[in-house]
């Protein structure tokens, strides 16, 4: 009895090919493939069956009724109410954390001349690879080169994925052939992000590993005692997402290359999340920007585009003429190369660095940094007055106040440094801060904060006035 009742029940559903004839579904194909609204169907068949079987194979099959109104139009209704909410994998959020450089948000936000330049250069042809005044081929780095040249007084330029990469070419240039050693401080053979090691780099690339002196200690002969005939490189790391205090001491990449002149061996500084304006202008610690590692005297600087720089993933390898053309020549740098729109972006990004005060206004990372504390808290401000006036949110079931509290810069720069800042904070009377988190996740625009002494609160540092009405209406969703 049950199994015919379940049979009965089944036969309600209406075939997949009727839902696709369906005059409004069948107008769905102007927007999307058919073979995408297809599997849509099948998957909404699917789930209505299930929970359909799961009820009849329960204890409460005897209540089931008979007719469960399995329409064609029950179908095409739930599948119109999907697509018409339907989003890429890949979504805007809204970033409520506090962190400026959110590595699992995407790190930096680019500027709008940026956006601009992508679009221009990717919606047409273009001269990536093209010579326009000897009408011939090009070098796509001749694009952003004269800026990293201009803004860092250095010989020559290029860049590559990410500074990773960069790092990793570079060790392999130098490294090329058998035992060629690079000479590393044991205090910086860090992680770099993702479980990326610099030992790990290091062994991928070839080059053969020589730590010197300790953890918490090295010294300038100790690079020096090192060198042999098989020394390819000196390397100094910098110390960007981690930080040793007391009993430390490390010579800086100016004092390691007077060492690499005398012996004639090239020297290197991996910057990790370099930048071109110093941060103490936005009075935070003093951190070297990419143009005083250059002015050190070392040969070859390696930093990230998509950090404090305020671009696109990018590595930047910049330095010495001659080390970074043969770094150029590394059959790599074709696994490696940007692509046109990382090119685009790169380059209207460097071009706002050419007035320091005008890249501060322009690129969102420095944007956000420069912030006051007055600023912070006004837009906290104007967007609880926003969600006060909101005539869709229940006020009975929140409660809403402005808190002080502390953002942090991201991306691995100035790891122990906190900002101060001012957050909304969100309460409901019937649910907890973790399934408030649960909930705006879930919104068409998601929006990531920070539970914080059991409260729910959006960093204003990071918050724009842009995203003040993807948070209201994503409050104004949250069940009574």
């Amino acid at each position: 009895m049950k199994n015919n009742k379940k049979q009965d029940i089944l036969r309600q559903f209406p075939s997949v090919q009727s839902i696709l004839q369906d005059n409004a579904v069948v107008k769905l194909a102007k927007f999307f493939p058919r073979e995408f609204i297809k599997e849509k169907i099948e998957e909404l068949i699917k789930s209505e069956r299930n929970k359909i079987i799961d009820l009849l194979n329960s204890e409460n099959a005897v209540a089931a009724p008979d007719n469960f109104n399995f329409t064609l139009d029950y179908f095409v209704k739930k599948l119109l109410d999907g697509l018409n909410n339907f989003s890429y994998s890949l979504k805007k959020v809204v970033n409520g954390t506090g962190v400026v450089i959110h590595t699992n948000l995407g790190r930096s936000i680019l500027p709008e001349r940026a956006l601009k330049n992508i679009y221009r250069i990717s919606s047409s042809y273009s001269n990536l690879e093209f010579n326009l005044a000897e009408g011939k081929r090009g070098k796509r780095y001749s694009h952003i080169e004269y800026l990293l040249k201009k803004i860092l007084k250095c010989e020559k330029a290029l860049a590559v994925n990410n500074n990773a990469a960069a790092v990793f070419m570079a060790l392999s240039s130098f490294c090329a052939g058998a035992k060629k050693e690079v000479v590393v401080s044991r205090g910086e053979l860090v992680e770099i992000g993702g479980s990326f090691r610099i030992p790990d780099i290091m062994k991928a690339s070839g080059a053969q590993l020589v730590e010197v002196g300790t953890t918490n200690k090295t010294k300038l002969q100790d690079y020096e005692s090192a060198i042999n005939e098989n020394t390819a490189l000196l390397l100094k790391v910098h110390q960007s997402n981690f930080r040793m205090s007391g009993f430390v001491y490390a010579p800086s990449g100016g004092d390691i290359a007077s060492i690499g002149k005398k012996y004639n061996i090239p020297v290197m500084e991996d910057l990790g999340s370099g930048s071109f304006v110093g941060l103490e202008k936005f009075g935070l610690p003093y951190e070297p920007t990419a143009q005083e590692v250059v002015d050190t005297g070392v040969d070859i600087v390696t930093f990230s585009g998509d950090k404090l720089l305020g671009g696109p993933q990018a590595g930047i390898i910049a330095g010495k003429a001659e080390y970074v053309d043969m770094i150029a020549l590394n059959p790599l740098n074709r696994a490696f190369r940007i692509d046109k729109m990382t090119l685009a972006a790169l380059e209207a990004v460097l071009f706002e660095y050419l007035d320091t005060e005008r890249a501060v206004k322009n690129i969102p990372t420095l944007f956000l940094l420069a912030q006051t504390e007055k600023e912070i808290r006004k837009k906290a401000v104007k967007l609880l007055n926003k969600i006060k006036r909101s005539k869709n949110i229940d006020k009975n079931s929140f409660s809403f106040k402005i808190v002080e509290d502390s953002s942090i810069v991201g991306g691995g720069a100035l790891p122990d440094y906190k900002l101060k800042t001012f957050a909304l904070s969100i309460v409901h009377t019937k649910i907890g801060a973790s399934g408030l988190a649960n909930f705006f996740r879930g919104c068409n625009t998601p929006v990531i904060g920070k539970i914080k002494n059991g409260e729910y609160l959006l960093d204003m540092r990071t918050v724009s006035e842009d995203d003040f009405n993807d948070i209201s209406d994503a409050i104004a969703l949250i069940p009574k």
